[in-house]
């Protein structure tokens, strides 16, 4: 009977300690799953600007299996799986989850979408571009964080990210063209090596608009003709677009 007895307890503890490391595994996930709760909330809520109420279903998965929490810094990883951007240093943060996703989602991805990333700052936007496209080129003018958002992309497996430093403004010429660009820091203007980068058919979402003025997110379309149309969305706040211009 004491055997028995010491079996039970031995099972009781062993089925307590698989469910304390289930839980541990899957914490991030649930958050990451109440997250996109609230982007797809705020998608509805600002549909009459996007034109649209839902987002692609395979960005949703993009959004379910990035971990955010690796691309921020240990000291904001309580705070990783908020709907808001969080600093990550030398001045810049990695942009609200919802900003990613509408932009993610903007561009209309597929698995041969060949991408260019203008302003990679903790790879976080890389990586989620990564579940959805072919391959993906980034960019980032601080030396530093390009470095970091290298050694992070491999340390996760992000093989499809090809990353330098380097002045976003003027693109990455030996890998053009490109299906689809992203500027994730605000321009006072197109800049016209990307709008020459973009493939006949391709797509731009650039935030546009200065430091301390009002910026908009818009939407560039190059017809198979080369003929540029854009598309205001709506307000947004970013960083500035940098470099020596």
């Amino acid at each position: 009977m004491n055997k028995q007895f010491r079996l039970v307890i031995f099972a009781i503890m062993l089925f307590g300690v698989a469910n304390y490391a289930m839980a541990g595994e899957t914490a991030y996930e649930r958050q990451r799953n109440r997250l996109i709760d609230m982007i797809q909330a705020d998608v509805r809520s600002t549909s009459y600007f996007l034109g649209k109420d839902a987002l692609d279903e395979k960005v949703l998965q993009a959004l379910r299996k990035v971990p955010r929490h690796e691309f921020v810094p240990e000291a904001q990883r309580p705070n990783a799986y908020l709907n808001r951007p969080l600093p990550i240093g030398h001045g810049q943060t990695i942009s609200q989850p919802y900003i990613v996703a509408i932009m993610t989602d903007l561009l209309e991805l597929d698995e041969n979408s060949r991408v260019l990333e203008i302003g990679t700052g903790s790879a976080y936007q890389a990586a989620v571009l990564a579940e959805v496209a072919g391959s993906v080129y980034t960019i980032e003018i601080i030396e530093a964080l390009a470095d970091q958002a290298a050694r992070d992309l491999k340390r996760l497996g992000y093989d499809k990210v090809q990353s330098r430093a380097g002045d976003g403004y003027y693109g990455w010429e030996g890998a053009a063209p490109f299906d689809a660009i992203m500027v994730t820091a605000a321009a006072s203007h197109i800049p016209p090596p990307l709008i020459k980068q973009l493939k006949p058919g391709g797509r731009m979402i650039i935030p546009v608009g200065g430091r301390f003025t009002v910026q908009h997110l818009v939407l560039v379309n190059k017809d198979q003709e080369n003929r540029i149309t854009s598309r205001q969305l709506l307000p947004v706040r970013f960083v500035p677009l940098t470099g020596d211009r």
